[in-house]
């Protein structure tokens, strides 16, 4: 028996959210036929929106001073302020959206190059944990200072 294919793309507003699409095909002729109950399908798809995220991140201190191998001082550096951000630039909303960051805070032979002081929220909840125990820490290679910009 001859056989059709349908191909449908929906497009969907952002004002109304809905969470399945229903559809119902149906195929009708001018024969008569011994089983027209099986000529309609009710198709039912539950609808997942992509998010569209966008990540950025502002620091007020651009440049930072690293002393030579084995001049080390215990007083700690400036005191600067990143700032990231996350923004939904989709017309859909997003729940449950959890951000993780690991910040370099060693460098040669274990020394501290980076502590945090404090965290600030804004429309969210920040948790401020040390390193699972078992975690390795990856310092910063020596090398990767060397051939920064100066």
């Amino acid at each position: 028996p001859p056989q059709v294919s349908f191909t449908l793309e929906l497009e969907f507003s952002c004002s109304i959210l809905l969470d399945r699409a229903e559809v119902t095909l149906q195929a009708t002729s001018d024969s008569t036929e011994a089983t027209p109950e099986d000529n309609v399908v009710k198709l039912s798809v539950p609808i997942r929106y992509e998010p569209n995220l966008f990540l950025s991140s502002n620091s007020n201190l651009h440049r930072y001073e690293v002393h030579p191998l084995g001049t080390f001082t215990q007083s700690s550096g400036p005191e600067f302020t990143t700032t990231v951000k996350v923004q939904n630039l989709g017309c859909y909303p997003i729940q449950n959206v959890t951000l993780h960051m690991a910040l370099p805070a060693l460098g040669h032979r274990q020394a501290t190059i980076l502590s945090v002081t404090h965290v600030v929220g804004e429309n969210t909840t920040c948790v401020l944990q040390p390193p699972e125990e078992g975690t390795q820490l990856v310092p910063v290679p020596l090398e990767d200072l060397l051939h920064m910009d100066r």
